[in-house]
């Protein structure tokens, strides 16, 4: 796996990156409106060889890859760098593919500007993105490809809502214009293609961007006695917007990858990229204009820039909702696409060979032990626990894969274990008890005493014990820190008295893991120290908590229960490290295998339930609204690749494990809301089948955005390390 472009590209990037920063300024930007369009912007790009970036070298262009190209429009989103740049870039591999050599020389120096009409010539006029400033705009009209000369009169700009040199102009056959020979028709329809990709691109620099500038302003600006940035209401819609964004930079990157590897969805992700990257920046530049208040209205500011352009430049191809549709049909319905041709690409999100033989050795054992029987039990919480399975899973060193062999494990990436754990979602078996008693164990290994890994690792790691956290409390919640419960010193040990909530499997857990408050009299950070305290110990009492998710968590209640020093993890009144740790270990959650299970069982309802004389997935509607539920789970997937490569690649702590964790849930619980509707009434009941399972999947999904820290826990994180917004609890 691997997120990071080549030296070369890298160096691509930066040098478009510097060009721009300097010539596409605001200053540059705000003096070629009203027309949008900078001449001597488009000459300098000329010079460094935008125009022929995608054109083949015996063409007289660079033949650099898709991957490339976007990452330049990545660049010219950021600056809002004015022309039609992605159309230019798309004719000039039409006019090679015809062989128009003469015009396309002039097209890669700069002296001509050739665009493209974005709809066949079905009705005679058709507004055009460039069309106010091109020399001849491209078109397919009945199979052919066009070269149209537009009319004088047709090139005057109009007032438009970004001052993007859009015009409306002739290009049936009443248009001057003449045929091109040559591969004209399939560059033409590769090339619609790759636009929606450098569309999609531009937009998530802009909107990434228009994020950083908002973020920069709260950091900056006053109000009732300090800086804006530490109110939630502002810095919380901001990580979320960021994440959303950043997820649909890498959906795009993902998609050039599947275009490469000619995967089976990559046609349908053309469009649901370009869809889900035109809505992420319409509401980052809204989001980001508010941010700036009033000044975010006037022309003073840059943000309103930002804001004009990240709607004007998908509008030129019509209704972004109909992107969604035609994802909708593309994979539910085999509609064929072109896809454009990839050339190098440098990023993969391939697992590995490693991964792919651990995940078949899970499956084989799953298909070999559980039973109807034991199928039947199978259950997303701690009720789906099954000791018999929990121990042979630990026989076959597949319990705890990531572990060393001499500690029960395989050794396993975390690439590896990642792959295995989407096998036991697959099968619906709950990876609750193991995930819990796998972060148990880890923290024993890393501050338990010698004693304790004796008495209580071991049996983890032969799978006789499993454990649940004491963390929660019923007056703190998330605030975890804020712990009651008091540890005391009490003859060669401790006693511990007081309450956790929420313990989810202590009724059949072996240990917990427990914070506990050793030291009133300092800061609440400081006075806390961790414990393993044994469930069947004198003094302990456990009540049942019902959820309305079907599933048991527990109130725990702790009445002078004593347990040995041994016991204690890290330094007294050191809790707060150890807790950080496992908080850690908690953070990088991700629901994406639930997601996709969820997804797959409404298509198998709507391929077999019938509405209207044909089947569910046989709708237009309803396939876009599936395709829709598609793109949300690989924007999931993808940002949790990005922290789970962050971490194996150690990159900067930025809040990727909050960023995974956030977007999840959030978008596992809205997903299930709509598949809910979607498969209503028979989502009503919750008994068997596909139905069922999305009844149960939206119950499921509310909880994961509490679970391991509440959305607004993580969106703090996200907004503080990757923003570098000021740090705010209120």
């Amino acid at each position: 796996m691997n997120f990071e472009p080549s030296e070369d590209q890298t160096m691509i990037a930066e040098t478009f990156a510097r060009f721009l920063d300097e010539h596409s300024s605001m200053v540059r930007v705000r003096a070629a409106l009203p027309l949008g369009h900078d001449a001597a912007l488009w000459r300098g790009l000329a010079e460094m060889g935008c125009f022929g970036m995608r054109v083949p070298e015996a063409a007289g262009g660079s033949g650099l890859g898709l991957f490339d190209a976007i990452l330049f429009m990545e660049e010219a989103g950021r600056t809002l760098a004015s022309g039609p740049l992605a159309e230019a870039i798309i004719a000039a591999q039409i006019l090679a593919a015809a062989r128009e050599d003469a015009l396309l020389e002039a097209v890669l120096s700069g002296t001509k500007i050739v665009t493209i009409a974005l709809q066949d010539a079905a009705a005679p006029v058709q507004i055009v993105a460039g069309g106010a400033v091109a020399d001849f705009v491209l078109v397919r009209d009945a199979g052919s490809i066009f070269l149209v000369t537009p009319a004088p009169h047709e090139t005057q700009a109009k007032s438009n809502l970004a001052g993007t040199p859009i015009a409306a102009i002739r290009l049936d056959s009443g248009a001057d214009r003449r045929r091109l020979e040559g591969n004209a028709t399939d560059a033409f329809a590769k090339g619609l293609e790759e636009w929606k990709l450098l569309t999609a691109a531009a937009l998530a620099g802009l909107g990434l961007e228009s994020i950083r500038l908002a973020a920069a302003y709260a950091s900056e600006r006053v109000q009732f006695g300090q800086l804006i940035g530490t109110y939630q209401g502002i810095s919380h819609p901001l990580a979320d917007l960021y994440v959303e964004t950043l997820g649909g930079r890498h959906f795009l990157w993902k998609t050039v990858r599947d275009i490469a590897d000619g995967a089976t969805d990559a046609a349908a992700e053309i469009p649901l990229a370009l869809w889900w990257a035109a809505g992420a920046a319409g509401r980052s530049v809204a989001q980001a204009l508010h941010t700036f208040g009033g000044y975010g209205l006037t022309t003073e500011y840059d943000i309103h820039l930002y804001n004009l352009r990240a709607k004007a430049w998908p509008l030129v191809h019509g209704d972004p909702a109909l992107l969604l549709n035609e994802g909708g049909q593309r994979l539910y319905a085999n509609a064929p696409a072109p896809l454009p041709d990839a050339g190098e690409v440098s990023i993969n999100f391939d697992l590995g060979e490693e991964a792919r033989v651990l995940a078949a050795e899970v499956d084989a054992f799953f298909k070999e032990t559980l039973t109807p029987e034991l199928r039947a039990k199978a259950h997303y919480s701690f009720a789906g626990h099954d000791p018999g399975v929990h121990q042979k899973l630990a026989q076959a060193g597949l319990l705890f894969p990531s572990w060393a062999k001499e500690n029960g494990g395989r050794g396993a990436s975390p690439y590896a274990t990642s792959a295995a754990m989407g096998v036991w979602e697959d099968y619906n078996w709950s990876s609750h008890a193991a995930g819990t008693t796998q972060m148990v164990g880890a923290i024993i290994r890393a501050f338990g005493s010698d004693e304790l890994k004796s008495e209580v690792l071991s049996r983890i790691v032969a799978g006789e014990a499993i454990c649940s956290l004491g963390f929660s409390e019923p007056a703190s919640g998330s605030d975890v820190f804020n712990a009651k419960t008091r540890a005391t010193p009490e003859g060669n040990g401790w006693r511990i008295d007081g309450q956790k909530m929420f313990t989810s499997g202590a009724n059949i857990a072996d240990y917990v893991l427990m914070l506990t408050r050793t030291d009133p009299d300092v800061a609440k950070h400081k006075g806390l120290t961790m414990f393993i305290v044994p469930l069947k110990a004198k003094g302990i009492e456990i009540q049942p908590v019902y959820t309305f998710q079907d599933e048991r968590t527990n109130i725990t209640f702790y009445d002078g229960v004593h347990i040995p020093d041994s016991y204690r993890l890290g330094a007294v009144n050191g809790g707060v490290k150890v807790m950080s740790a496992s908080l850690e270990m908690e953070h990088g959650a991700s629901w994406i295998k639930s997601q996709r299970h969820m997804l797959h069982e409404a298509e198998v309802f709507c391929r077999e339930t019938n509405r209207n004389g044909q089947a569910m997935i046989e709708d237009p509607k309803i396939a876009a609204r599936l395709a829709k539920v598609f793109a949300g789970n690989v924007v999931t997937e993808v940002i949790n690749y990005y922290s789970l490569w962050s971490s194996v690649e150690r990159k900067p702590h930025r809040g990727q494990g909050s960023m995974s964790k956030l977007f999840s849930s959030e978008r596992f619980r809205t997903d299930a809301a709509d598949l809910l509707d979607l498969l209503a009434p028979e989502s009503l009941f919750t008994d068997d089948g596909p139905a069922a399972y999305i009844n149960l999947s939206y119950r499921h999904a509310q909880g994961t955005t509490i679970y391991g820290g509440t959305s607004e826990v993580h969106r703090s994180m996200v907004a503080e390390r990757a923003l570098n917004l000021p740090r705010t609890r209120a």
